[in-house]
């Protein structure tokens, strides 16, 4: 690309992105810190992926997706994953009516703009695969008819510890339909001494207001689409990808063994398209190797299944990720 294009580029991020601040501006009221967190679930909404969020209990994972739901004006549900969910109880079901015999569709919360999955493993797997078509399709089938879903249609998920009493380890086909999966960590002693503050009261209750609305959103991803990679940075990513697949191509001779599977195509695409809106975030409209760097671990955690030899040498996916990018070659 031209120069004067990529200054086009430059000027229109500037412009579609404002509303980028305001938006954490409105999130910020309620959640503090935790700048990672909101930082990933905004390249969600502009890449137009699916995110797990990991983590114990009682670090604002919920508050943030609800937070976020209230400062966007968009239809937005929140679903309890439990051990007696059913699969109807999501997508919807078929109602028989006695009086004249026929069956009438009654759509399930799924039809929405934004699913807040609440400890979606706590839920067995037939439940939590009722979301595959949704997720991948962005449609859903009710007995014999297919709805289409809501555009944007974004299915936001946490999950606590696969250690943790009560729960099911989530298929790796819905894992691979997550875009990205971020695990969050405790505060700073500083940011909780901030929230408790702020929060600690019987009757607390912040008013978040809706400053962006669904064309925004649309608006913004259109711009994302056009932010310049170049055909190093493609090349960048698909190295690391590969990296996961062939370690030995790339004188990872060590991680042979601790792979037992690499990431999928998916991941290539993803990790091209979360590091568009990453740069879009910076305000920039072109891609830095720094982007894919920063990005690239949360495409990948949930996309790089370590062997039983890594889990005895206590090696998680995480660690797998941080030598290759530490050793492929950066453009």
């Amino acid at each position: 690309m031209i120069e004067g294009g990529i200054t086009a580029i430059n000027e229109k991020v500037k412009q579609e992105s404002i509303f980028v601040q305001n938006l954490v501006s409105e999130i910020e009221k309620v959640i503090v810190g935790q700048k990672y967190l909101i930082e990933r679930l905004l390249v969600a909404i502009l890449a137009n992926g699916h995110i797990l969020i990991e983590g114990v209990p009682g670090l604002a994972k919920t508050l943030s997706v609800r937070v976020l739901a209230d400062a966007i004006n968009i239809k937005f549900q929140r679903i309890q994953f439990t051990p007696d969910l059913l699969p109807a109880d999501l997508i919807g079901t078929l109602v028989y009516n006695p009086k004249d015999g026929n069956f009438t569709t009654k759509k399930g919360p799924v039809f929405t703009n934004l699913i807040l999955a609440d400890e979606i493993n706590r839920a067995p797997a037939k439940v939590q695969s009722a979301l595959l078509e949704a997720m991948q399709e962005r449609q859903v089938t009710i007995g014999e008819n297919t709805f289409p879903l809501d555009d944007p249609f974004m299915v936001f998920a946490t999950q606590n510890p696969i250690e943790q009493e009560g729960t099911y380890p989530l298929p790796e086909a819905q894992l691979d339909r997550f875009m990205l999966k971020i695990n969050i960590e405790y505060p700073s002693m500083e940011e909780e001494h901030k929230i408790m503050k702020r929060m600690a009261y019987t009757d607390k209750n912040i008013d978040v207001t809706a400053v962006v609305g669904p064309e925004d959103i649309r608006k913004a991803r259109s711009v994302v689409n056009e932010i310049y990679m170049d055909e190093k940075i493609e090349k960048y990513i698909l190295d690391i990808v590969f990296a996961t697949r062939e370690p030995a191509r790339y004188k990872l001779n060590e991680l042979t063994n601790l792979i037992q599977y690499g990431a999928s195509t998916r991941a290539t695409i993803y990790l091209n398209i979360a590091s568009k809106a990453y740069a879009f975030l910076q305000g920039r409209g072109y891609v830095t190797p720094q982007d894919v760097k920063s990005i690239g671990p949360d495409i990948l955690r949930h996309r790089v299944i370590v062997s039983y030899e890594a889990e005895a040498e206590e090696k998680t996916s995480d660690d797998i990720i941080k030598r290759i990018f530490d050793e492929v070659e950066v453009p």
